[in-house]
């Protein structure tokens, strides 16, 4: 069952689900726009065009094509100069959530910070072998 939510572009209420972000008037405008910039990349002699020169042909803002193509609602592989942002640097993308630069960042990191938290459980291994002592209470022993 969705929640009831103010719709993050016209701020009615509207019963949220996992399907829609936004309510039924404001999703059947985001339908519109999406006829409108499919129709227009559609035609053979727009297929290549940039996401700058869909956006300027269509009066679709730049934020809701990226919206249709992170949906599926455009497939990229048909239109191969169109994208979206990297969630990290903001480089066009055709799929995932971060461009191969970042991805490739983010594993150096993280491989980094294994090889350190294996030092430093290295090292208290260590600490804690070295910190042993064993005293033998000589008067035990008579």
């Amino acid at each position: 069952m969705g929640q009831l939510a103010n719709c993050p572009q016209c701020g009615s209420l509207y019963i949220q689900n996992k399907f829609r972000s936004v309510c039924e008037a404001c999703y059947k405008k985001e339908d519109q726009l999406f006829q409108t910039v499919y129709e227009y990349i559609r035609k053979r002699e727009n297929r290549m065009a940039t996401l700058m020169q869909v956006v300027r042909a269509t009066g679709v803002e730049e934020s809701l094509i990226h919206k249709f193509i992170k949906q599926g609602r455009l497939q990229l592989a048909q239109f191969p100069n169109l994208g979206y942002p990297c969630d990290q640097c903001g480089t066009l993308i055709r799929e995932g959530k971060i461009c191969v630069e970042c991805r490739d960042e983010l594993k150096k990191e993280l491989n980094t910070m294994k090889e350190i938290e294996e030092r430093q459980r290295q090292e208290q291994t260590k600490t804690t072998e070295r910190a042993t002592y064993h005293v033998i209470d000589r008067d035990f022993l008579k």
